[in-house]
């Protein structure tokens, strides 16, 4: 399991997610049917993240009703961006799906 810092259009939200990679193309194809085809994207550590959201982490990892390719932790733009240091993010994955040329462009 993977957690990430994303930045989409609305804000700052944390997932989790089983993909291996935060620009494989499942996880693109996952966040796009929810709407979200250009972000920027940082890897978190999974036990610094368990460790800053507590209970709330292991009630979105039971929950049956979420699928397990991709969890939202949290939505709140705020409180996701303010928990976490620039230290602890991993590399900027970079997406801008590109609609004219029908092409996806992914950077690292």
């Amino acid at each position: 399991m993977k957690a990430a810092l994303v930045f989409a259009g609305s804000g700052p939200i944390v997932i989790l997610t089983s993909y291996p990679s935060l620009s494989d193309p499942g996880f693109l194809r996952t966040l796009k049917a929810h709407g979200v085809s250009k972000f920027i994207a940082y890897e978190l550590p999974l036990e610094t993240v368990a460790a800053r959201y507590g209970g709330h982490f292991q009630v979105v990892m039971n929950d049956a009703r979420d699928s397990d390719d991709l969890r939202v932790l949290d939505v709140n733009g705020e409180r996701a961006f303010r928990l976490f240091r620039f230290s602890e993010l991993g590399p900027a994955i970079m997406h801008d799906e590109e609609q004219l040329e029908g092409r996806t462009e992914t950077t690292a």
